[in-house]
């Protein structure tokens, strides 16, 4: 790879010449199955349930999904270290295919789940492996340039992911759509197998510095979203609760293991310590993750039994979300530090009115305003999440700045995993059956988002912690 200047990197027109466009569309091709999966799944999500029943383990769908991707994100970087890019490249891309294709002939939903954790492993080993991708494919001018191509794909997941989802459920069927995805992944793995060429079959330069997996962590991180997903189908309160405890217990133990380990450690090591400034920053991320599941694992299914809402309408309605939060990242991305606490203070306040207003919005409806407060939701994340990483980083310890930007996403995602776990307990105990009732559906949609407003609250408490503190 030849060298380039700075000038000439800042011109997009050498991120698309023929000598970078395919390594460009490689990695965005990995980012985009990644991104458009969950809403994909969100506006199938009625239709599948219509087809295969089990809407008792609709949460599943989202806890399994975004457990593999933390096993996988957290594990891709170690191996990408030890063998290159190339052949974990692979292995996602077909994990993730074969995900797809067993999801798209599930005969029950058991089966469908199984190939939802082969998708979130294979997701999150490409999105992340994409990321690693980006130091090793591309000279260091044009990295910035790529980040923005990357970022944007996320953007437009968030319109062509239920527009994808809507039209197979429209003209199609579901079963079509995770086919459709299964293809462009086995195209990948095939691209990639012929296609990456350079920097992507080499191990890292630091290969025989890089430590083992911490496999007791991640295992431990599984067992606790496990324990928790379990609890929401549990047959009685105590086993529900004996579930409940063992996951939390579980999450308990990997904090605890986790700060005590060496350079392999995961996460900060006051992660959890809500006392401490990056831990409020950390728990109020990770409380907020888990309080706004409610929208993308049940949105659509209750819409379209309260509102009779079109899928693809429903579709849009979580895609706002993400929308939103594009929107409100770039328009607040010039603020001065100074501002930070006040930026999170309102961000995360957002968020907060959004979980308060799904409480009525949801069940009573209109959709409209189901929209407005998903809006909510993606304004106050898009606000405060990159000012919480610049605060958190004027607090983290020496030597904690990088584990404290990389710990960001992987709570994010455990949030989402519990999250979801959560909501599946909030939407079977209220009684949630596929074939209810806008009435039913309705006391559903109360229960749901009730149990996560406290939640919700708990998180802009530990926000105010965050934003008062001193160094």
């Amino acid at each position: 790879m030849t060298a380039m200047t700075e000038s000439e990197g800042a011109r997009w027109r050498d991120v698309l010449n023929a000598r970078y466009a395919a390594s460009l569309a490689l990695v965005s091709l990995g980012v985009w199955l990644h991104a458009a999966d969950s809403l994909i799944v969100a506006t199938m999500m009625p239709a599948i349930v219509e087809g295969v029943g089990g809407e008792r383990l609709v949460a599943w769908n989202f806890a399994l999904y975004e457990t593999g991707s933390i096993v996988a994100g957290a594990a891709s970087g170690l191996i990408a270290l030890r063998v290159g890019i190339r052949l974990p490249m692979i292995v996602a891309a077909v994990a993730f295919a074969a995900g797809c294709f067993l999801s798209a002939v599930a005969p029950t939903m058991e089966v469908l789940l199984l190939g939802r954790v082969a998708q979130g492993l294979g997701g999150g080993g490409l999105v992340s492996l994409a990321f690693v991708s980006v130091a090793r494919l591309f000279p260091e001018p044009l990295m910035p340039r790529v980040m923005a191509v990357m970022s944007m794909l996320w953007g437009a997941s968030a319109f062509l992911g239920p527009l994808v989802g809507g039209l197979f459920v429209t003209y199609a069927t579901w079963r079509w759509g995770f086919a459709f995805f299964g293809l462009q992944a086995a195209v990948l793995a095939v691209w990639i197998g012929f296609g990456l060429r350079g920097g992507g079959e080499a191990p890292g330069e630091n290969a025989t510095e890089a430590g083992r997996l911490p496999m007791r962590r991640l295992a431990l991180l599984c067992l606790a979203v496990m324990g928790v997903a379990y609890a929401g189908i549990a047959a009685s309160v105590p086993l529900m609760a004996l579930s409940l405890g063992g996951g939390l217990t579980a999450l308990a133990v990997f904090a605890r293991l986790d700060a005590a380990s060496g350079e392999d450690r995961l996460l900060p090591r006051d992660a959890f310590d809500p006392r401490r400034p990056v831990g409020a920053a950390l728990m109020a991320v990770l409380a907020m993750s888990v309080a706004t599941m409610g929208l993308p694992a049940y949105g659509p299914l209750l819409m379209a039994l309260i509102h009779d809402t079109p899928a693809i309408v429903a579709g849009y309605v979580v895609a706002v979300i993400s929308i939103a939060w594009t929107f409100a990242a770039v328009a607040v991305s010039g603020a001065q530090e100074r501002f930070d606490p006040l930026v999170i203070g309102v961000g995360m306040g957002l968020v907060l009115l959004s979980v308060a207003g799904a409480v009525v919005a949801v069940p009573a409806g209109p959709v409209g305003l189901i929209a407005l407060f998903a809006a909510f939701e993606g304004l106050g994340f898009g606000m405060a999440w990159t000012f919480i990483l610049r605060r958190g980083t004027r607090f983290a310890a020496e030597g904690e700045v990088e584990r404290l930007t990389a710990a960001l996403p992987v709570v994010a995602r455990l949030g989402y995993a519990l999250g979801a776990s959560a909501v599946g307990i909030f939407a079977n105990r209220a009684g949630f059956d596929g074939g209810a009732t806008a009435e039913e559906a309705q006391h559903v949609a109360r229960m749901i988002f009730l149990g996560s407003l406290p939640i919700a609250a708990l998180s802009f408490a530990f926000t105010l912690r965050f934003v008062t503190a001193r160094r």
